[in-house]
C-alpha cells in the first residue's frame, strides 16, 4: 500500500505543491485539477441554486462505523468493518436523502497548517490503528466506482474543504448539508446550510445551535476558543467552560470584547483567567477557525448523485462480500442481475390436495422441506404451515393455522399425512437451516431422517469468512435471485404480525420459494463443496452434528431462577457500595454509564493522564481504565462497577426470562456458521461468555443444574487441546515428549517465567503462563508480553526468543503455514476444513504477526480442535442412542462438553465420554480428557 494516501486521492479537484498556513495567501492559480471522468464540466456553481448537496466528512464516519461494527471481514480474512458501514451509511445517503450532489472530504496524512501555529496540536490523538489504515485505500476504491468525488487538499483538513463547500453553496443558494460529527463545523450553519447526523437522521440548524450552546453560528468560533477542545489539544482558557463562555458571549458578543471587557467579568479569578489566558484564546481561535476559501475547483457533472451504470463497483461489493448492500446497489445502479424467476408455487387446502401431494412424494428421492411458525426461537415455535419440493420451480405450500376466514388444514391430520415420509431414510432430505426444523418437529412429536443436504451448512463451508448465509444472501449470489423479505409479510417493531396472521396468498409464495431456493443451490454448493475437497468434511463431520445439535437444544440446561434471584438482589447491594465507593473518590455523584461523564471526572477532575483518544474525546475503555487503576483507585472501581453491572444485566437477570415455561430450562442455540474457524457459537443465550474462574462467574454457573434431583452434571474437557495440536502438526520433539509424559506444559512455561520451581508454580502463574503459550504462539510483540506480564520489553524479547529455542520446530512449522497460506491463498484444519486469507506477507519481522498472519495460524490450531470435538461429539450421541443410555449431552463450551447423568450410569458415563474425545483423532500426541462431576456447573469448572 502506498505510504501517501494521495496517491490513491481520486480527485475531482486539485492540490497545490505547498499550501500557505495563512489561508487568506492562498491563489486559486496554485490549485490543478484532475478530473476522474472524461464528460466536461456542464454544471457550474451559479446552476446550484436550490439544489442540495450533501458534503461527508469522511474519517469522520469512517472512525464511527469502525469502532461501532469490529470483527466484519471479507471472505478471505481482510477487515472491512470500516469500508461497510461508510459503505452502508454512503448509499443510505443517496436512496433515501437523494441529494443532487453528493462528495467526501477526506484527511491527507502529514501535518497541517495549524499544527505549525501550535505543535500541540492533536498531539494526544494516538496512531491510526492498522486494522483501520489498511481499510482507507478500500474506501478510497469504492467511492471511485462509485463516482464520487473525494475532495482533499494539502496542508488543510477536510474540515477546511467542508467549510469551502458550505461557503460555496451559500452563495450559490443550494441546501447543503455537511455529514459530520465534528462540533466545529458548526461555525458554517447559515441559512442554507446545516448539519447532518446520519446516526441519529437529525439536522443540526442555528436554533438547535442555540438550545445546546446558547450561541449564533458567527460565535461558534469565538465560543470554542474559550472554552478550547480537549480532544484536538486545543487549550482555550482554563476553567472557562460551555456555560461561562456562552454567558460572556451573550454578554459581549464577541471574543474581542470578551478579552477587551475583562474588568467588566464578575468575579475576580475569572478576570485572572482571562487575562492569563488571552493568547491561549486568541491563538485557539486560529485553531478551530475553518478555512473557508481553498483553491477548489469541483466537477459538479462527476458529483451528481446518480449512481446508474456502475457495475463495476457492484463486482467490488461481491469481492468484500458485502451481499446485503450489492442487493442494495443494484437497484440504485439500475441493473438487474437476476434471471427470470420461473415457479409454480401451490396451497394445499384440502384433504384430497394433501393425500394427493403425499402420493407424489412418496415416489420422490428427495424433499426440500421448510416449517413456517410462529417464533423465531424453536423451542417455543408452533407450525404455521409446511413447506415441501421436490423439483426446481414447483413447490406447495400446506397451512395448519391461518387468519380468520382463510381456508387451512387440521395440524394433526397434516402431520399424520406427512409423518411417514419425514421419518424414512430412503428419501433424502435437504433444506436451509435444518437444525430448526429438527427442533419444531421434535416439538410436535415427529423427527426429521434422511438429511443430506443444508444450503446453509455447504455455503459456510466454501466460504467460512462470509458473515451471512441466510437464503435470502445465497439465492442473490448463486441464483441471481431476489427472495421475498419476511420482512415484507410481518413488518418490524410493534406492528409486526405473526405469520399465521399473514393472507395465505403472501406466505404460500414466501414458504414455497424457502422450500424451492435449496433444490436449486442443491447442485451448485455441491459442486463447489467437491472442486474444493470439502465433501467429507460436510458429509461426516457438519451434517451429522445437525442432529446433535438439536437434541442439545431441545433439551436444554435446568436453570434455578431462586438461585438467580438472590445473585440479583447481592449484585445489586455491590451495585450500590461500589456506586458509592466511586463518588466517595470522585468527590461527587455523576452517571457513571456515560463515557463522556466519566472523562471529564478522571482527566479533568482527577487530572489522570489522556491515554488514547477517539473521536469523542478521552478514551474510558477498559484497556485505558486497567492502565489507569496501577496509579488510581477510582478506575479500578469503574472497572468493577461495569463488570457487576454486566453480568447482572445479561445473565443474572435475563436468564430467567428465557426459561422455558414448560421445561424449566434455558435452550440455547448453538451456532455452525458464525465463527469462520469452525468452532460452534452459541445464543439466546450465550453461555460461552460467563466467566469461567471469576467467582462471580462461578456464582452465576452455581445456578445450572441437572434436570433431575437426584442427577450430576458431568464435565469433560480436552486438556491443553491446541498445544497438542500444534505439537502434532510442528512434530516438535520437545513439546511432543512433554505430552507423552504427561507433563503440564503450561506450568513448564510458568517455572520459566516465575523463575520457580514446579512445586511453586501456583494457580495464578499457570493461568499466566497459559496466556504467555498463545499469545507467543498467535505472534504476541515484546512489548505486548511485557506488558502483560509486567517485565521489561528487552527481557519479554528474550523470552519470546528463549521460547522458540526450546520448541525450533514449532517456529519452523508456524513459518510453513504461512508460507503455504501466502502461496495458495489458504489454510486448512486437521479434518480439511478450509479458510481463504489474504494479507501474508513474505517476512514477519521479529515473529510479530499482523491480522491476516494470527487469523492464518489461529485457524489451523483452533480449527482443527473445533473439528475434533465435533468428531467427539458425534460418537458419543451415537452411542447414547445406541446403547439406550438416560444420560443427555447439554452442552459444547469450546473444548468442553457437559452431560447431565444419572447415578447408576455415572461410571459408565466417565469412561464412554473419556474413550470418544480421546479416540476422536489419532495424533502425534495422546489426547487427553479432565473429567469432574457435581451438583451444579460452578462445581464442575477448573478453580
Amino acid at each position: 500500500m502506498p505510504d501517501d494516501d494521495r496517491q490513491l486521492s481520486l480527485a475531482g479537484f486539485g492540490s497545490p505543491t505547498n499550501s500557505p498556513a495563512d489561508s487568506s495567501a492562498v491563489e486559486p492559480d496554485n490549485a490543478k485539477q484532475e478530473s476522474r471522468d472524461a464528460r466536461p464540466t456542464t454544471v457550474s456553481e451559479k446552476d446550484l441554486k436550490h439544489k442540495t448537496v450533501y458534503v461527508v466528512d469522511s474519517h469522520s464516519l469512517i472512525f464511527q462505523v469502525f469502532h461501532a461494527m469490529s470483527g466484519i471481514t471479507t471472505p478471505s480474512g481482510e477487515p472491512v468493518a470500516a469500508v461497510f458501514g461508510f459503505a452502508r451509511d454512503v448509499l443510505s445517503l443517496i436512496e433515501k436523502k437523494k441529494p443532487d450532489y453528493l462528495l467526501c472530504a477526506f484527511d491527507l496524512p502529514g501535518p497541517t497548517f495549524r499544527h505549525e501555529l501550535y505543535d500541540q496540536y492533536k498531539a494526544d490523538r494516538g496512531e491510526m490503528p492498522d486494522e483501520l489504515r489498511v481499510q482507507i485505500p478500500v474506501i478510497r476504491r469504492m467511492l471511485e466506482l462509485l463516482g464520487i468525488p473525494v475532495l482533499e487538499y494539502e496542508q488543510h483538513e477536510a474540515d477546511d474543504v467542508l467549510a469551502t463547500m458550505a461557503r460555496i453553496c451559500d452563495e450559490a443558494e443550494a441546501s447543503c448539508y455537511l455529514v459530520t460529527g465534528d462540533k466545529d463545523c458548526r461555525q458554517l450553519i447559515t441559512d442554507n446550510v446545516k448539519i447532518y447526523n446520519i446516526r441519529k437522521d437529525e439536522e443540526f440548524d442555528a436554533a438547535d445551535l442555540m438550545d445546546t450552546w446558547g450561541v449564533r453560528p458567527d460565535q461558534v468560533v469565538d465560543f470554542q476558543s474559550l472554552v478550547g477542545d480537549p480532544t484536538d489539544n486545543v487549550p482555550g482558557v482554563p476553567l472557562i467552560g460551555p456555560k461561562l463562555a456562552q454567558q460572556l458571549l451573550e454578554q459581549f458578543d464577541t471574543l474581542e470584547e470578551v478579552l477587551a471587557n475583562v474588568d467588566k467579568v464578575s468575579g475576580a479569578k475569572r478576570q485572572e483567567n482571562l487575562r492569563k489566558g488571552h493568547d491561549a484564546a486568541l491563538m485557539s481561535r486560529e485553531l478551530v477557525r475553518l478555512v473557508n476559501n481553498l483553491p477548489i475547483t469541483v466537477d459538479w457533472s462527476a458529483a451528481a448523485a446518480d449512481l446508474t451504470g456502475r457495475e463495476e463497483a457492484v463486482e467490488l461489493f461481491h469481492e468484500l462480500g458485502f451481499n446485503s448492500l450489492t442487493r442494495q446497489l443494484l437497484e440504485l445502479v439500475g441493473s438487474s442481475q437476476s434471471e427470470p424467476w420461473e415457479a409454480e408455487y401451490t396451497c394445499v387446502q384440502t384433504e384430497d390436495d394433501l393425500r394427493a401431494l403425499v402420493q407424489e412424494m412418496n415416489s420422490q428421492k428427495q424433499i426440500s422441506f421448510d416449517i413456517e411458525t410462529t417464533n423465531i426461537l424453536p423451542r417455543w415455535a408452533e407450525p404455521v404451515g409446511y413447506a415441501v419440493g421436490f423439483e426446481p420451480g414447483r413447490a406447495f405450500y400446506i397451512p395448519v393455522k391461518a387468519p380468520e376466514g382463510e381456508t387451512f388444514l387440521d395440524g394433526d391430520t397434516v402431520l399424520s399425512a406427512l409423518r411417514p415420509i419425514l421419518e424414512n431414510e430412503s428419501i433424502e432430505k435437504i433444506g436451509q437451516n435444518l437444525k430448526y426444523d429438527l427442533i419444531v418437529l421434535r416439538g410436535v412429536d415427529a423427527t426429521l431422517k434422511g438429511i443430506t443436504f443444508d444450503s446453509m451448512l455447504a455455503s459456510y463451508l466454501i466460504e467460512a469468512g462470509q458473515r451471512n448465509h441466510n437464503l435470502d444472501d445465497l439465492a442473490f449470489r448463486h441464483l441471481g435471485h431476489t427472495t421475498t423479505k419476511i420482512s415484507e409479510l410481518i413488518g418490524s417493531g410493534k406492528q409486526q404480525k405473526r405469520m399465521d396472521e399473514v393472507p395465505l396468498a403472501q406466505v404460500t409464495h414466501y414458504a414455497a420459494e424457502d422450500a424451492d431456493v435449496p433444490l436449486r443451490l442443491r447442485p451448485i454448493l455441491e459442486g463447489q463443496l467437491a472442486q474444493l475437497g470439502l465433501e467429507p468434511l460436510y458429509r461426516e463431520l457438519e451434517i451429522p452434528l445437525i442432529e446433535v445439535l438439536a437434541d442439545m437444544e431441545y433439551v436444554g440446561i435446568k436453570v434455578d431462577t431462586d438461585r438467580l434471584a438472590e445473585l440479583s438482589e447481592q449484585y445489586q447491594q455491590q451495585l450500590v457500595m461500589v456506586e458509592r465507593e466511586i463518588y466517595e473518590l470522585a468527590g461527587r455523584e455523576f452517571n457513571i454509564s456515560s463515557p463522556k461523564q466519566l472523562a471529564t471526572v478522571l482527566f479533568e477532575e482527577q487530572g489522570l493522564p489522556v491515554l488514547k483518544k477517539v473521536k469523542t474525546g478521552p478514551s474510558t475503555d477498559v484497556d485505558v481504565l486497567e492502565q489507569l487503576a496501577e496509579d488510581h483507585p477510582l478506575p479500578a472501581k469503574i472497572i468493577e462497577y461495569r463488570q457487576f453491572a454486566k453480568l447482572k444485566n445479561t445473565y443474572v437477570d435475563a436468564l430467567p426470562t428465557m426459561v422455558h415455561p414448560e421445561t424449566g430450562r434455558v435452550h440455547a442455540s448453538f451456532n455452525q456458521v458464525v465463527a469462520a474457524t469452525g468452532r460452534l457459537s452459541s445464543s439466546d443465550p450465550n453461555l460461552q461468555n460467563i466467566p469461567v474462574r471469576a467467582q462471580r462467574g462461578r456464582d452465576i454457573r452455581s445456578a445450572f443444574l441437572p434436570g433431575h434431583n437426584d442427577w450430576q452434571l458431568l464435565a469433560a474437557d480436552y486438556s491443553q487441546i491446541e498445544l497438542r495440536i500444534l505439537a502434532h502438526y510442528s512434530k516438535d520433539r520437545t513439546l511432543q515428549e512433554a505430552f507423552t509424559s504427561d507433563q503440564d506444559i503450561h506450568a513448564n512455561v510458568a517455572c520459566q517465567v516465575y523463575d520457580v520451581p514446579a512445586d511453586k508454580v501456583t494457580a495464578e502463574m499457570r493461568r499466566s503462563a497459559k496466556a504467555v503459550n498463545f499469545g507467543v504462539i498467535y505472534g504476541q510483540s515484546p512489548f505486548g508480553l511485557a506488558k502483560s506480564l509486567g517485565i521489561e520489553v528487552a527481557e519479554a524479547a528474550e523470552f519470546i526468543d528463549a521460547y522458540f529455542e526450546k520448541y525450533p520446530q514449532v517456529d519452523e512449522f508456524l513459518e510453513k503455514v504461512l508460507a503455504d497460506c501466502r502461496e495458495i491463498g489458504y489454510v486448512t484444519t486437521i479434518y480439511g476444513r478450509r479458510r481463504k486469507i489474504d494479507g501474508v506477507r513474505s517476512e514477519s519481522p521479529g515473529r510479530q504477526r499482523n491480522f491476516a498472519e494470527r487469523t492464518a495460524i489461529n485457524t489451523v490450531i483452533q480449527g482443527s480442535a473445533a473439528d475434533l470435538i465435533k468428531r467427539a461429539m458425534i460418537n458419543i450421541h451415537r452411542r447414547l442412542q445406541d446403547e439406550g443410555l438416560q444420560s443427555r449431552m447439554l452442552l459444547q463450551i469450546h473444548d468442553e462438553l457437559i452431560f447431565e447423568v444419572p447415578p447408576e450410569e455415572s461410571d459408565s458415563m466417565q469412561e464412554l465420554v473419556a474413550q470418544e474425545m480421546s479416540t476422536a483423532f489419532e495424533l502425534g500426541v495422546p489426547l487427553k480428557v479432565d473429567l469432574k462431576v457435581g451438583k451444579n456447573w460452578a462445581e464442575i469448572e477448573p478453580v
